[in-house]
């Protein structure tokens, strides 16, 4: 099974369209959809009971009784996943989620050797400033961490349930997936996904603000990766 985590905060007019392009592209496979609703005071809770009633297949909603931000979004559905995959895709419409089945069949492809699976967005759709900022961004982290993708921002990924749930959750956990994942001694592929414009509403998050938790994360990160040791082969020896 392929549990689809959307982390969302009023996001209502976008959820809709959003989950009928799952059906769409992923009707056939074992999948649930849980949407995280990050203390959201529009009415996705309407939206989602609406959706739930009429699909095939499970439309699970999460709700957080105060917004907590993207990172701990995703816990939650990680955490209440079934399923042995997880794969994550923005509430905003900018994730096509075409590119959720490449994502995982690349993934399991690959072998026990690969974690995580990542989406790298190409022909953005955000302002200049935002484009300009995220570059940069994406070059530092990956001058320093060498996380092996050139957009970790990226909403698109697939990862293995167990492997997700051993990683460390913070405030900004969803911006070093691929370093993280690395650090439990996995490798990282990834696929060119097309960005899209977000359909309606405006994005929860600022520029300057993100710019500056995203390098105190950074520094975190690094240190995570100096002080972790590289990570033995452990095999179970049987007594005679």
């Amino acid at each position: 099974m392929i549990s689809i985590v959307i982390p969302c905060k009023n996001e209502a007019e976008n959820i809709p369209p959003l989950i009928d392009e799952i059906a769409e592209h992923l009707g056939d496979r074992d999948i649930e959809v849980i949407v995280v609703n990050d203390g959201s005071t529009d009415n996705t809770a309407e939206v989602l009971t609406g959706e739930a009633a009429k699909r095939a297949f499970a439309v699970r909603h999460l709700r957080h009784d105060a917004s907590v931000g993207q990172s701990l979004s995703l816990r939650s559905g990680v955490l209440a996943a079934a399923g042995d995959v997880v794969a994550t895709i923005d509430g905003d419409g900018q994730n096509d989620p075409k590119y959720i089945g490449p994502l995982v069949d690349k993934l399991l492809e690959g072998g026990p050797a690969i974690g995580i699976a990542c989406g790298q967005r190409i022909k953005r759709k955000d302002t200049k400033l935002k484009q300009l900022s995220s570059r940069f961004a994406n070059w530092l982290r990956g001058s320093i961490l060498n996380d092996k993708t050139r957009d970790s921002g990226c909403g698109l990924k697939a990862v293995h349930t167990d492997i997700f749930r051993r990683l460390p959750f913070f405030n900004g956990t969803h911006r070093f997936l691929p370093a993280l994942v690395i650090q439990e001694g996995y490798d990282v592929v990834a696929i060119d996904v097309l960005d899209r414009p977000r359909r309606f509403g405006t994005s929860n998050y600022g520029i300057l603000d993100r710019g500056a938790r995203g390098a105190l994360d950074l520094f975190g990160v690094w240190w995570l990766k100096r002080r972790r040791h590289k990570m033995p082969v452990v095999e179970e020896i049987p007594y005679d």
